[in-house]
């Protein structure tokens, strides 16, 4: 196979993630990966990933970043629910607002605008 070729197994199991040496039942977190996997990431059931289903989930097309991450700043810095954040709500939470790219990392804080 070369690089190129899609069939190529990038991920074969969430399974390869964990050892389980003690012989105990698996953590919940192997059981919620191996469920994800299975669900949602194998998308062609063959019990691996390759590489059009790895980036399908890295970069899915239907999933709009700037929008969960606005999303995200509200829900987390909107102390009275009311969908409008206000200076002092922004300034409270400098910290995620700076982290964000939907602030340009914080640049865009800088700036003077209406909205604010």
């Amino acid at each position: 196979q070369s690089k190129q070729d899609s069939s190529e197994t990038l991920i074969s199991s969430p399974a390869d993630m964990f050892a389980n040496e003690d012989g105990g039942p698996e953590p919940d977190w192997v059981i919620t990966e191996r469920e994800q996997f299975s669900d949602f990431r194998d998308l062609n059931k063959d019990g691996k990933m390759d590489k059009d289903e790895v980036q399908h989930w890295i970069l899915p097309q239907d999933y709009d970043h700037a929008l969960a991450e606005a999303r995200h700043l509200v829900y987390e810095s909107d102390v009275d629910k009311d969908q409008k954040l206000t200076k002092e709500e922004v300034l409270d939470n400098w910290n995620m607002f700076v982290g964000s790219q939907a602030t340009n990392y914080g640049e865009d804080l800088t700036r003077n605008h209406d909205e604010l």
